[in-house]
């Protein structure tokens, strides 16, 4: 692969093309996950969820953050991996998204993670058997495999109206 066709294929991604790029990396079953580090708020253990009637399996509820009412999202249930026992490694990360304020639950944070460019290969294609375009690539880092994720883009535009909604409801 030319320097150019990487430079090209990290700005489809939305990455920088020639410096490293650093992910958060998390769990959900035996998979690791890495999302944008710039995207991320704060890392706090799982705490009881206010729920919200009416609210899809995969939206908990929400959360008061100093203030702030925070739709939670598992994304176990969003990514129909089954439920999940909630247990003191259960992770919520909260993140930006959208210019909204979410929280996603987690197994557990593994690390944060730099990867350059190269290590990223593109997102394996399943024509229209499922929706993938939230899969920016799959990061290798030595034996690791880390299926990378566009937050934004995984938060569909009618799953940020149900999360919008949910909180608004409880406010």
């Amino acid at each position: 692969m030319s320097a150019l066709d990487t430079k090209e294929r990290s700005t489809e991604m939305g990455l920088l093309p020639s410096m490293p790029n650093e992910f958060l990396t998390f769990t959900l079953g035996d998979e690791e996950y890495g999302v944008d580090i710039l995207k991320v708020q704060e890392i706090r253990g799982y705490d009881t969820v206010t729920k919200v009637p009416n609210a899809p399996d995969f939206i908990k509820g929400v959360i008061n953050l100093r203030g702030t009412i925070v739709p939670v999202v598992d994304l176990r249930l969003k990514f129909r991996l089954g439920r999940a026992d909630y247990n003191e490694f259960t992770v919520m990360i909260i993140l930006t998204v959208a210019g909204r304020v979410m929280g996603i639950v987690v197994d557990g944070v593994s690390d944060v993670l730099q990867l350059t460019p190269e290590q990223i290969r593109p997102a394996p294609e399943f024509g229209g058997a499922m929706n993938t375009k939230f899969i920016t690539g799959i990061g290798t880092l030595d034996q690791r495999m880390l299926i990378l994720i566009d937050i934004e883009k995984m938060m569909t535009s009618e799953d940020m109206a149900l999360v919008d909604s949910g909180a608004q409801g409880v406010q």
